[in-house]
């Protein structure tokens, strides 16, 4: 057996066999040589095998190499499913992580629960990352560069060819006669990895014949080392935890030394999926939030990412999209709204005994959906006076980029309700009146149930 296919035979039995294979097939070399060596292995496999070739649309080749993809998956009897995804890069993106986003999201989704997803990176694509990630200077779990299994989706992301030269790939290629997709993008020289491919790695090889594998190497210590700091991580984070997964308390975080800060913060910022900071960022966040005074409200931002203090607690989050907060919108309360530029949808259920009174609804010649532009009060069910909407959300600990963002619901131009905060006493339902309870639901929970009909 082909030296190249015993080392996938090797890799594959390796680990528990997986409910099914999922590979990311672009029709290049790499992932050309994978579906090859999946093809010959089929019989001993013991999951089914499809391809995915994600179309991004973004080359003027793209619908030829989609057909390529086609004819050798057809060629071999392996199932071919070809998705379409927007590619296109949001403001701060580069192309190629747009691009790469958009792939890993359409992959994931078709990865079934236990399934293995394959992808053909190899030693030489391990050591352009880690050199990516030094030139910008991450820390060990950049510089740990791809781990050869990981969990991804529902089940895993196995990269079988991991620890194999691109020359070892090309090699058995050209013995077995394959016929590949030459993408032009990796000889453009404007991108990163291209450069350092086409133009430092081949410098770095007639030194050091085996600077790749001994890049990978150091990828393997330095996650060696990530996985340590994250251990410590975790027994900080539960202890600096705030209500909620994107909060952090100052205090707590205050009592650790520096580096166990800086740890702690990496950590968290990347298992809430937001886009790692530099460490100017994360001495800002340190040096400039954790000493601020109590009613003062900082922002340390990054691309993609922004981290926010209001008194004793700090908060991550994307940054905040450009938001008209004196719109004010017609509602079909028995319809949810959806507010996209917020990213949550706005929904009624019928409840009894709580809730705005259904009669109000029922009798309303408009029901309008607005926000806090100042001035406006309330006299909440159950409590005596009216207040200031601005003193009651300070009283409820409401931080004040989100005070301008929470819908306020209004009937015939009187405020009802503050979104799932508070119902106006004269709008209010009593103990046996039926009830039209306003939720809101962040987009990707959001799901059309129970709504008052």
């Amino acid at each position: 057996m082909n030296p190249l296919l015993s080392h996938v035979r090797r890799q594959l039995e390796s680990l528990p066999p997986p409910t099914a294979y999922r590979l990311a097939y672009s029709g290049g070399v790499d992932s050309h040589v994978l579906l090859d060596c999946l093809q010959r292995l089929r019989p001993v496999l013991r999951a089914d095998m499809t391809a995915v070739h994600v179309h991004h649309g973004l080359h003027a080749d793209a619908d030829g190499w989609t057909e390529h993809c086609r004819r050798e998956c057809a060629h071999r009897g392996v199932p071919l499913e070809v998705v379409r995804v927007d590619a296109r890069a949001r403001r701060g993106q580069s192309p190629e992580a747009a691009a790469r986003a958009a792939r890993y999201r359409a992959l994931a989704e078709r990865l079934p629960a236990g399934g293995a997803l394959l992808t053909g990176h190899h030693a030489d694509d391990q050591a352009e990352t880690v050199l990516l990630q030094l030139l910008r200077g991450s820390g060990p779990a950049g510089l740990a560069g791809m781990p050869a299994a990981a969990a991804f989706g529902a089940g895993w992301h196995l990269r079988p060819l991991l620890e194999l030269s691109r020359d070892e790939v090309l090699a058995y290629a050209r013995a077995q006669g394959l016929d590949w997709i030459e993408d032009s993008s990796n000889v453009d020289l404007r991108v990163d990895r291209s450069y350092l491919r086409r133009q430092v790695m081949p410098v770095l090889r007639a030194r050091w014949p085996a600077a790749a594998r001994t890049v990978g190497r150091a990828a393997a210590n330095a996650a060696d080392a990530s996985a340590l700091a994250d251990a410590l991580a975790e027994t900080d984070l539960a202890r600096c935890a705030g209500p909620r997964p994107d909060r952090l308390q100052v205090a707590a975080l205050t009592a650790l030394t520096p580096v166990r800060r800086h740890n702690v913060l990496r950590f968290w910022l990347r298992r809430l999926g937001l886009p790692p900071p530099q460490r100017i960022h994360l001495q800002r966040v340190v040096g400039e939030m954790l000493p601020a005074r109590w009613d003062s409200n900082p922002v340390v931002h990054w691309p993609g990412a922004e981290v926010r203090r209001y008194r004793d607690v700090l908060y991550a989050m994307t940054p905040l999209a450009h938001h008209d907060h004196a719109k004010v919108l017609p509602w079909d309360w028995r319809e949810p709204l959806v507010l996209d530029a917020l990213g949550i949808a706005v929904q009624a259920r019928a409840v009894t005994g709580s809730g705005i009174r259904r009669g109000a609804l029922d009798g309303a010649a408009r029901v309008q959906l607005g926000f806090r532009c100042g001035g406006e009060r309330l006299r909440p069910a159950g409590r005596r006076g009216h207040r200031l909407l601005k003193h009651l959300l300070q009283e409820q600990g409401v931080p004040p980029w989100q005070r301008d963002r929470i819908p306020l619901i209004y009937v015939d131009g009187a405020l009802a309700a503050v979104a799932d905060l508070w119902v106006a006493g004269e709008f209010a339902a009593e103990a046996t009146d039926p009830g039209v309870d306003v939720r809101t639901a962040p987009l990707p929970e959001f799901t059309d149930c129970g709504a008052a009909r």
